[in-house]
């Protein structure tokens, strides 16, 4: 990070480096599909892979693992969940090809562990009072399996096998908040974040489509499926001091609030422009060759 920069927008900078602190492969294998690298694999797992699948399904050397079949995705899920290398979600999930094509389902707790790239959806709720803009922040239960009690969007949530990000964004909406599938299909794509982060449950290689919908000041979100614990609305600029000065959101809720602060003009034009660079065109790290 350059040490000639504006104090106030360094939290933010940090915020954006946290979730792209993945340097590949960090101790990993790349995990194959023909010439395609879709995952890195936590090697930790190459015992109970060698162990329990057939040539047929995968094939391990010493500096790779390669999938046969995209359709194996499906018995590897099941076969280390049996093993108890980690705790299943038992929701399926898509792994694609980088153009995008589907390739195959993995169950959603084993992706971190093989690296491969998830997709999620985040909604700003947003109130306009008068001149005034204010978000719907959520605090997510102290039950969920990751960063329990941290502040969240009014909707948020990966994508399971076989949805688009728009149908997400109304199944999310209706389970986490009670908005109703004709309110939340008025929901507007506004952009595209990609991270790559390490984290306690593995490798983080997210895809989150960010949508905005806006609210009406008589709308109330409802906790409908007990995710979430409550729901406040907020001024803007207090969730902008929050990022800036807390640590209260989930990591990567923090990518998306400074997206919509980058829209709605909330940096000097300097400060937008590196936060864009950060936020928008992160450094590729090289890729090793089969």
């Amino acid at each position: 990070m350059p040490t000639n920069l504006s104090s106030p927008i360094l939290p933010f900078l940090r915020c954006i480096e946290r979730c792209h602190n993945a340097s590949l492969p960090q101790g990993r294998l790349p995990f194959y599909y023909g010439e395609t690298i879709i995952g890195w694999l936590d090697p930790r797992l190459l015992s109970a892979l060698k162990t329990s699948l057939s040539p047929d399904t995968i094939t391990i050397t010493p500096d790779h693992i390669s999938l046969n079949k995209g359709e194996f995705l499906r018995d590897i899920s099941r076969s280390l969940a049996e093993q108890q290398c980690y705790r299943p979600f038992n929701e399926w999930f898509d792994v694609t090809m980088p153009e995008g094509k589907t390739i195959g389902q993995v169950d959603r707790g084993l992706i971190p562990l093989c690296g491969f790239e998830a997709a999620g959806v985040h909604l700003n709720g947003i109130v306009k009072k008068g001149e005034q803009l204010f978000l719907w922040v959520a605090k997510r239960s102290k039950h969920k399996r990751l960063d329990p009690g941290k502040l969240d969007h009014l909707v948020a949530g990966g994508m399971s096998s076989g949805l688009t990000p728009a149908e997400t964004v109304v199944k999310e909406a209706g389970e986490e908040a009670a908005i109703p599938s004709e309110l939340a299909r008025t929901a507007h794509h506004v952009s595209t974040l990609r991270y790559a982060m390490i984290r306690p449950e593995g490798l983080r290689r997210d895809r989150l489509y960010c949508y905005d919908l806006f609210l009406s000041e008589e709308f109330q979100p409802r906790a409908a499926d007990g995710e979430v614990e409550s729901f406040h609305l907020m001024p803007l600029q207090e969730v902008f001091h929050l990022v800036q000065k807390e640590d209260q959101f989930k990591f990567n809720v923090n990518l998306v609030l400074i997206d919509l602060f980058i829209r709605y003009h909330l940096f000097a034009s300097s400060d937008e422009a590196i936060l864009s660079e950060a936020l928008y065109h992160p450094h590729l790290k090289p890729r090793p060759s089969k």
